[in-house]
C-alpha cells in the first residue's frame, strides 16, 4: 500500500510580512467562499482534470519524485532553490526510477496539510467542507484517527449534517466509505494558523471537523520583532492561543520561528528559545531569513534603504550564530533534531512534511499548490481569482507540468537525503540509480562537511548553518 499525502492551499492573509516571497494576498473575506467552492470543485473533479492537463496519474509512484516548488514550511534558508549546478553522474539505467504501475486501489492516504497563507482565517465551516469532501473524494475508513474532542464529540450518523444530500459529514461504522478507491488512513491533519486568529469555538469546531495538528507561524516572542517584520499578531497572543488549543483537544502543535529578523540579537533570541520551551510544542521550525528580492523588505535592502528596519537585520554569521544556539537549546529541551530546520518530541516528527525530504506522493489543490506522482510534478496557476475562474469553468488550472529525468531524481535523491539528519545509504542509491559515487564525497568529508559511518553519509553536526554551501558543492 503507497501512502498519499493531500495539500490544500489557502492564499489568504490579513496582512503581508515585509519579508515575504509567497503568492499570497490580502483580500476581502468576500473572496474566501468561491475560492473554498474552487478547492471543493478541484478535489471532487481531480481526476478529470488531471487527464486534461496531460498528467498521468496515478501513473507509476517510483522513486523519481522532486522536491517542493514552493512550500510554506520551506520558507528561509532552503536548498534546491538557488545556486544549484548539474551534477556529472552517468545514470545508466533506470529501473527503481519508474517503479511500479500504480492503482488507485493500492493508494492509502494519510496525512492532510492546510496551508498558506493563514488558513485559519476561513470559517471552520469552510475547514469542515474542504476536509469532507477529501473524504469523499478519496474515501474514508472510519473510525479512523480524526481528533475527537471533549467539547465537540462526534454525534450520531442521523444527527450529522450531510454535504447536498450525497452522503453524511461525518460517515461512522467501518469500512470504505463508497465514492472513492483509496482507503484513508489519517493519522495527521494539519492546519496552519496565526496566534490572533485563535478562539475557543473556532478551535472546538476544527477538532470535530478533524484537524489534530495545528501549526503556529510565531516568528518570535519579541513584540519590537514581531512588529518590524510586519506580524499581526504580539507576544502576548501566543500565550492566549496556545491554552485554547490544548483545552479544545489539539495534542500535537508546532511552532514556527525565524532566526534573522530585523532588531534580533543574540539575547532576544534565546529569550524566544526559552519561552518556547516553557510552552513546550511538540514540534518546532526554525529557519534563517532568506530576504527574497521581490518581498518589500528585499527590495528595500537592495536599495540600501532604511525602511521596514532594513538596517537592523542580522548578519548572515549571527544568523548562524542563531541557528547553532537553537541546535544546542532545543536539544536540551528535549527535542530531535530530525531535519535541518526541524525538530520533534519523539513520535511527533511531522508526517507530510517527511513527505517532501523522503519524495512520497502528494496531490495538491487550490492556487499556487503543487503536486507530486514519483515521476511527474505539476502546480497550479498562483492567482487565486484566476485560479477559481478556470475551476468554475470546468477547466484545468495546472500551469506547470514536468516530468522527471533521471539525472534530477538522483540529485534530489541526494540533497533532499541530505536534509534529514539520517543521512543518506550510498551504496543502495548507487545499487538503485545504477550510479558510480565513488569519490564524490571525499573533498567534502576532507573538509570535515559531512561525516561517513559505513555506507551512510550525513551532514556533519556543525555545519548544518552552512547546509546550501555543501549542497552547492556536491552538485558541481
Amino acid at each position: 500500500m503507497r501512502k498519499l499525502g493531500i495539500y490544500v492551499q489557502v492564499p489568504f492573509c490579513r496582512t503581508k510580512c515585509t519579508y515575504c516571497n509567497f503568492h499570497t494576498g490580502v483580500v476581502s473575506s468576500s473572496r474566501f467562499e468561491p475560492y473554498v467552492e474552487a478547492v471543493c470543485r478541484e478535489i471532487r473533479e481531480y481526476r478529470h482534470l488531471l487527464r486534461a492537463a496531460g498528467v498521468d496519474w496515478p501513473g507509476r509512484l517510483g522513486r523519481c519524485s522532486a522536491a517542493p516548488l514552493q512550500e510554506k514550511s520551506e520558507t528561509a534558508g532552503e536548498v534546491g532553490r538557488r545556486g544549484r549546478g548539474r551534477a556529472s553522474y552517468e545514470v545508466r539505467q533506470r529501473p527503481a526510477l519508474e517503479g511500479e504501475s500504480c492503482t488507485e486501489s493500492s493508494i492509502a492516504v494519510d496525512t492532510v496539510y492546510i496551508g498558506g497563507g493563514t488558513p485559519s482565517l476561513l470559517d471552520p465551516a469552510h475547514i469542515g467542507k474542504i476536509l469532507n469532501e477529501i473524504r469523499i473524494a478519496f474515501g474514508v475508513d472510519w473510525p479512523g484517527r480524526w481528533g475527537r474532542s471533549r467539547a465537540a464529540p462526534l454525534k450520531a450518523k442521523s444527527e450529522m449534517a450531510s454535504d447536498g444530500g450525497r452522503r453524511p459529514a461525518f460517515p461512522t461504522g467501518s469500512g470504505q466509505v463508497p465514492g472513492g478507491p483509496y482507503k484513508v488512513e489519517i493519522e495527521e491533519v494539519t492546519l496552519e494558523a496565526d496566534p490572533e486568529t485563535v478562539e475557543a469555538g473556532k478551535a472546538e469546531a476544527w477538532v470535530a471537523a478533524g484537524i489534530n495538528r495545528v501549526s503556529f507561524g510565531l516568528q518570535s516572542f519579541s513584540d519590537k520583532e514581531l512588529a518590524a517584520a510586519g506580524r499581526m499578531h504580539r507576544r502576548a497572543d501566543i500565550y492566549r492561543a496556545v491554552p485554547i488549543l490544548r483545552e479544545a483537544g489539539i495534542g500535537n502543535i508546532s511552532f514556527d520561528l525565524i532566526a534573522g529578523l530585523p532588531h534580533q540579537s543574540k539575547e532576544s533570541w534565546r529569550a524566544s528559545l526559552e519561552e518556547l520551551a516553557r510552552l513546550a510544542p511538540e514540534h518546532v521550525s526554525v529557519y534563517l531569513l532568506e530576504v527574497d528580492e521581490e518581498s518589500r523588505l528585499g527590495k528595500e535592502l537592495l536599495q540600501g534603504g532604511s525602511r521596514y528596519s532594513a538596517g537592523a537585520v542580522p548578519s548572515d554569521d549571527e544568523m548562524a550564530e542563531f541557528y547553532e544556539l537553537a541546535q544546542e537549546m532545543l536539544g536540551a529541551a528535549g527535542y530531535h533534531h530530525y531535519e535541518i530546520s526541524n525538530w520533534a518530541k519523539p513520535g511527533f516528527e511531522s508526517k507530510h512534511n517527511l513527505k517532501y525530504w523522503r519524495r512520497e506522493a502528494y496531490l495538491g489543490f487550490g492556487a499556487g499548490a503543487h503536486s507530486f506522482s514519483g515521476t511527474e510534478r505539476w502546480a497550479n496557476a498562483h492567482d487565486a481569482a484566476a485560479y477559481v475562474c478556470t475551476v468554475e469553468s470546468g477547466r484545468s488550472s495546472v500551469e506547470q507540468h514536468e516530468i522527471l529525468t533521471a539525472q534530477q531524481a538522483l540529485e534530489e535523491e541526494l540533497f533532499l537525503g541530505l536534509r534529514q539528519l539520517n543521512g543518506i545509504d550510498v551504496g543502495k542509491i548507487e545499487r538503485d540509480y545504477g550510479v558510480t559515487l565513488a569519490g564524490r564525497f571525499d573533498p567534502l568529508a576532507l573538509a570535515g562537511l559531512v561525516e561517513r559511518e559505513g555506507s551512510v553519509v550525513r551532514l556533519a553536526a556543525g555545519k548544518l548553518s552552512v547546509s546550501n554551501e555543501v549542497f552547492v558543492e556536491l552538485m558541481r
